[in-house]
């Protein structure tokens, strides 16, 4: 039996009701009705464009497989904070493998005629290799993109499997033309190129290796091996001015890049494929062979391949009614989910670990991920997946836990499997937990607990093998109950206040943890430092505030200083009590709580919740002057406060209101703050479905709260090996953009309160 949400609207309210629907379908006839939409496929609603313009590196109009190592993408801009493609520079510099966070390697470009090396900047493309295209020969889905370079008058088309990119070029008829690899290239962190090589295997394959370093803490090597479909005439490199024509091996440091060059007739096609790894040449080799073994040379049915692979991801849910951008908006911002964050173990299992170690997985379909840190996903990212994909979440846990085995540590961000102090607290432990609590549970239980323990109770430090590792200002929040103004970190500076609400929030999903294994000393230990929050209240001002070691306020407070607070304000961060808001309520009052929150989202809309319209080349600062910004993290719960304050119909208004103005369809506005990796994207699909958790599904009884759903009819296709039915379906009636409202709601026929 299938639960079904039943949600019914009149002009004035919407009534939902939920009941048991009995499922007479075959699962044949299931998986062909989710594949289609209106006669579309599902996936042929997701626009890569959107949100393109302004956009971080991470998030990319070229195609990858979900959670794909290769993420092959066009690039056009110069170094620096969201550096990669920007829609509005209508002149590409190449299509590099990386667009992971602080990663970038590996750029390969087509040209013909005179042999150049370098790209040039984005405001002169006669500079370099770099060559002019116009959007309408452009096009972008998921697992494929296309473009005609104008200069060269040579189409590439661009596809991957989850290790190998292919490339599909058409050539016209040139004496000179080339295929070029170049090693370094602007990317969003910039990186150094401490070593380098490209060696000649044949006349249809290179192999090489690029080791590189991003950050202080970022150092990894990619191995690749890229093979042509045709003889190349010959090979040759550069390293800095020197240009080698004919050689066999390319070695060196900084600038360095190879190039094949070929003699082409109009229409040629020629098929370049590269695989790569972090392990080694070999496992470069290993990875290009087993992924391209079903497909060979043919482009197309690697194109079709990771479509269809999309397709069946997103079709897990299903949606009806709504119009057609909401259907293009919804399905992008899930295809966004699933398409930032990094596989990083190679087909056989093989990864390296922070220690610059390979390793071997028990389990090779259980990968080692990477990506920045999971800061507040549990408002996003940890609700979709633990609902949609439970095997997902599963393999998430065990990656962590692989991590935790071989560095001692729970990582915040493993970016390339390296330890990083990226953000605040340790929230891949709201993650494991939620997992936990929703039966998601195929790792050593026990050894997770230790982990997470570990984290909320060692204070944090550098790591021997690089990077930093747990909570910066862990000792002093132990030692003080608070986090005073007078912590410092070596890390660099910190936010004490933010610090202080953000350990709480761990510390009360430890707790949870802790209770549901039987664990009660741990549980009272962690619930009390879960209530820490209280310390840095100030009645006289109804904000949490900066507090010093002496007990006494740090004074000339303003709510609008980011002073104490990462990214945000005191304004945003007085409400980061997740696991409390009741007591929230109670320490402001009931009315001052209702009152400034209603206050703080109409001045908000002005701004369409986004604080980058204030002062887009300053965003950081502009973080700050708004109350709710739903561009950055810290308060994304905004609108599902007022279910907790006895107003549900604010919620259901802001949600709605958010998902209207904040989140776009077009390659400007497709998301006006920072789409830090699938978040914005996660939100937007939960909220759209009337769904969200404002704990982040870490209690005990993990709780969902009702919204105001875009849709008619939503339809989640269940995991079998983790639900007892097969679908859960929501529905509204007489729902629109104007009747948003949700007067009463039935579970199986029995009313929610």
């Amino acid at each position: 039996m299938d639960p079904l949400l039943f949600i019914s609207k009149n002009t004035h309210t919407m009534k939902i009701k939920i009941f048991t629907l009995i499922c007479f379908f075959t699962l044949s006839f299931v998986s062909q009705s989710m594949a289609q939409l209106n006669g579309n496929n599902v996936v042929d609603y997701v626009d890569p464009m959107i949100g393109t313009s302004t956009s971080r590196w991470m998030l990319y109009p070229g195609p990858s497989m979900p959670f794909g190592m290769v993420k092959l993408s066009p690039d056009n801009e110069e170094a620096g904070w969201k550096a990669g493609y920007e829609y509005d520079i209508e002149n590409i510099a190449g299509f590099s493998h990386l667009h992971s966070w602080t990663m970038g390697a590996l750029l390969t470009m087509p040209i013909t005629g005179e042999l150049q090396t370098e790209p040039g900047p984005e405001d002169d493309p006669d500079a370099g290799y770099r060559s002019r295209f116009s959007h309408e020969n452009e096009s972008a889905s998921p697992g494929y993109y296309s473009v005609l370079l104008d200069d060269s008058g040579i189409k590439a088309e661009l596809t991957t499997t989850t290790r190998v990119g292919y490339q599909r070029y058409t050539f016209p008829k040139a004496e000179n033309a080339y295929i070029l690899f170049d090693l370094l290239f602007p990317t969003e962190y910039g990186f150094h190129v401490l070593d380098a090589q490209i060696t000649k295997v044949s006349d249809n394959e290179i192999e090489g290796y690029v080791k590189q370093r991003s950050t202080s803490y970022n150092e990894f090597t990619v191995h690749f091996v890229a093979q042509v479909n045709r003889p190349m005439n010959s090979f040759g490199g550069w390293v800095d001015d020197r240009i080698e024509y004919d050689t066999d091996v390319i070695e060196g440091k900084d600038n360095v890049g190879g190039f094949l060059k070929f003699s082409t007739d109009a229409d040629e096609e020629i098929v370049l494929r590269t695989g790569i790894s972090l392990v080694s040449i070999e496992q470069a080799r290993l990875n290009l062979e087993t992924e391209t073994a079903p497909f060979g040379w043919n482009f197309d049915q690697v194109k079709d391949e990771n479509r269809e692979v999309w397709n069946e991801l997103l079709s897990k849910i299903e949606v009806e009614g709504g119009t057609e951008t909401d259907k293009v908006k919804f399905y992008t911002n899930l295809y966004r989910s699933y398409t930032a964050r990094t596989i990083w173990s190679d087909v056989n299992g093989k990864y390296v670990d922070m220690c610059e170690e390979v390793r071997q997985l028990e389990d090779p379909d259980s990968p080692v991920y990477g990506a920045d840190a999971f800061w507040n996903t549990f408002w996003n990212l940890n609700q979709l997946w633990t609902l949609v994909n439970p095997d997902l979440s599963n393999k998430w846990v065990k990656s962590f836990m692989e991590i935790y085995d071989k560095g001692g540590w729970l990582p915040k961000g493993p970016t390339g499997i390296e330890y990083s102090d990226i953000m605040v607290a340790s929230h891949e432990i709201p993650l494991m937990v939620s997992a936990y609590q929703k039966g998601i549970r195929n790792y050593d239980v026990n050894k997770m607990y230790e982990a997470i323990k570990h984290n909320q109770t060692q204070q944090g430090r550098p790591h021997p093998c690089g990077g930093y590792v747990g909570n910066e200002s862990l000792q002093d929040y132990m030692d003080f109950g608070y986090v005073p103004t007078e912590s410092r970190s070596e890390w660099g500076n910190i936010g004490q206040v933010s610090n202080t609400l953000e350990y709480g929030y761990d510390d009360w999903t430890v707790a949870q943890m802790a209770k549901a294994l039987g664990k009660d000393d741990d549980y009272e230990t962690f619930k009390e430092r879960a209530g820490y929050y209280k310390n840095v209240f100030d009645p006289s001002t109804g904000y949490i505030r900066p507090k010093n070691a002496d007990g006494s306020w740090r004074q000339n407070f303003d709510a609008y200083s980011g002073d104490g607070y990462v990214e945000g304000n005191a304004w945003q961060f007085t409400w980061f009590v997740p696991q409390d808001v009741q007591g929230l309520i109670e320490l402001m009052g009931l009315s001052e709580f209702n009152t400034r929150l209603e206050r703080g989202f109409e001045e908000s809309d002005k701004l369409k919740f986004s604080a980058e319209l204030i002062d887009p080349v300053n965003e950081y600062e502009a973080m700050t002057q708004l109350p709710v910004n739903h561009g950055n993290q810290p308060n994304m719960q905004a609108a599902y406060l007022f279910n907790y304050s006895g107003q549900p119909w604010q919620t259901q208004k802001w949600a709605r209101r958010i998902m209207e103005v904040y989140y776009g369809d077009d390659p400007h506005e497709g998301w006006l703050g920072d789409e830090d990796q699938g978040q914005m994207g996660a939100w937007y699909v939960m909220s759209a479905m009337g769904l969200f958790e404002m704990r982040g599904g870490a209690a005990m009884r993990p709780v969902y709260e009702i919204g105001s759903p875009v849709f008619d009819k939503i339809t989640i296709h269940l995991n079998s090996d983790y639900y007892p039915a097969e679908k859960f379906v929501i529905e509204a009636r007489n729902n629109s953009k104007e009747n948003v409202y949700v007067q009463s709601a039935t579970l199986d026929g029995e009313p929610l309160e």
